[in-house]
């Protein structure tokens, strides 16, 4: 991790961004300190002749990504779709690594297919294209399949892919090492441990079979979503370096020129991208993680269509709820019941004053009340949550990362359809109609009634759990016998109560 190949490779990292003039639209994009700008070019410029040259005909920034790796490709993914936080010049160069990569030969595409299946191109398919897509990890071809005429995506992972990946999270976590060795006050935002999430996640969007697997997933759990579509795979013909799906034709969401040509409505398009990830990520616990404009477009009824289901998100039924009370506790402008709602989940920590946070967490709320969108700086908004996070030592949530980091994503599309869209305003009916049914009297009887069949299946061998417990509770070899003697009241009392929530329940009629 920490060897003489990964800080070359850190080394290089920063050459190429000066070597392709990408360091300074950078550092300017990001509003960097005049102090760190000095540090970072005076570091960077002795070892220029070590980076990368990259395609002369692309902008720096894009030049930059594209000569470093498919890692970084990803990274600048995610950038081109917030034009507030990186500015509108750096956003638009950026877009063209969302599907406009360099792609590799289509005779390459062909030998994977064929060798990873066993089945000749020509057998699957009456036609097979060019690719019309290519990306950081993989290229589309179109299709038509053999049997049935039906036009079909074909879906092949790049050559060397998984080296080159391997490559670059090793020199990233000896990035994020060198973080936490140096600058302590970022040891709370745990780097090491969101590489490692991050790698996990990369290392599940490089197997196909897994992607082919979410797809279906998805596709079952949004089959009633009005205005929105999956395409389903083609299990005989997808494996792990290759998959294929169903073809739909449609415009991309980046295209805004052809959306209103096509006579879509932008402002409806922007509130339902938005409407339909909190849905997803709320209802379902199961969203698109990866949903910038390369991955959805519009077909020609005005659905929505996604693809690329190599990252998906999961989050648990307790961390929903916390997720739509704080959302419902900003969008009704309660940022004191937002602040308990991080105390009750632990995501601060208990000695700090909730008084204090509930004001630092309302001057990030407020300035997107009652204000025109165009005029709210969200890089303004993100560099003072951040500060709020470091005064109230809250750490990195690594189950989060994937549902902050989407939502973030979300918004960017939404507004680059929709400049003026108030996310607090489009979000409303859906975090309300969620508290509705998950949060309240509603929600507590249907818990109760989940546990109680729970302890029903154990009802039998409750008596032996019973005793052990009892054992365990009363004999540890070195308890006092008065410990010893309190434990065996409490584990009686936890028995006489587990059982007699078992037998309500049987009366109530609830399992």
């Amino acid at each position: 991790m920490r060897g003489p190949h990964n800080i070359l490779r850190l080394i290089r990292t920063g050459a190429t961004f000066e070597r392709t003039g990408a360091m300074g639209v950078v550092l300017e994009a990001f509003r960097a300190p005049v102090r760190l700008r000095v540090a970072v070019r005076v570091l960077a410029w002795p070892f220029r002749w070590l980076g990368h040259a990259g395609d002369p005909a692309l902008p720096p920034a894009t030049r930059a990504l594209t000569a470093l790796g498919p890692a970084y490709i990803k990274f600048g993914q995610i950038l081109s779709t917030r034009p507030d936080v990186v500015g509108e010049e750096l956003a638009q160069q950026l877009k063209y690594l969302q599907d406009r990569l360099p792609p590799f030969p289509t005779a390459e595409a062909r030998r994977a297919f064929e060798g990873e299946l066993g089945v000749s191109i020509d057998e699957a398919f009456s036609e097979f294209s060019e690719p019309v897509a290519a990306a950081s990890i993989a290229q589309v071809h179109r299709a038509r399949l053999s049997e049935t005429g039906a036009e079909v995506a074909v879906k092949v992972l790049r050559p060397g892919i998984e080296r080159a990946f391997r490559r670059d999270i090793d020199a990233f976590y000896l990035a994020a090492w060198l973080i936490e060795a140096l600058a302590h006050a970022a040891r709370r935002l745990r780097p090491t441990d969101v590489i490692a999430h991050f790698e996990g996640v990369v290392m599940g969007e490089l197997d196909l079979r897994l992607e082919s697997a979410a797809a279906a997933e998805f596709a079952a759990n949004t089959a009633r979503d009005e205005g929105f579509r999956v395409p389903k795979p083609e299990w005989h013909l997808s494996g792990r370096r290759v998959m294929t799906m169903g073809w739909v034709e449609g415009i991309g969401l980046a295209d805004t020129a052809a959306i209103e040509a096509a006579g879509h409505d932008r402002r409806a398009l922007a509130a339902r991208v938005l409407q339909l990830f909190l849905n997803h990520a709320l209802r379902d616990g199961y969203f698109h993680a990866d949903m910038h404009q390369g991955n959805l477009k519009v077909a020609a009824d005005g659905a929505i269509v996604a693809y690329d289901f190599g990252i998906m998100g999961r989050i648990d039924a307790y961390t929903r709820r916390v997720y739509a009370e704080i959302l419902m506790g900003f969008i009704r402008r309660d940022y004191r019941r937002v602040a308990e709602v991080h105390f009750e989940a632990g995501y601060v920590p208990a000695d700090r004053d909730i008084d204090e946070f509930a004001r630092a967490l309302r001057v990030v709320g407020e300035p997107i009340f009652g204000m025109d969108a165009s005029r709210i700086s969200m890089a303004r908004l993100l560099a003072y949550l951040f500060e709020v996070t470091e005064r109230f030592g809250m750490q990195t949530r690594t189950e989060l990362i994937l549902l902050q980091r989407t939502m973030v994503v979300v918004e960017g599309v939404a507004r680059s359809l929709d400049p003026q869209v108030n996310i607090w305003e489009v979000a409303r009916p859906v975090v309300e109609a969620y508290v509705r049914d998950n949060v309240g009297p509603k929600a507590l009887a249907r818990d109760l009634a989940r546990t109680a069949r729970v302890l029903a299946r154990f009802g039998p061998r409750l008596p032996g759990l019973v005793e052990a417990a009892l054992i365990r509770q009363a004999d540890p070899p070195k308890a006092p016998a008065p410990v010893r003697a309190r434990r065996l009241r409490s584990a009686a009392v936890g028995a006489v109560l587990g059982g007699a929530a078992v037998w309500a329940a049987g009366a109530l009629g609830l399992f």
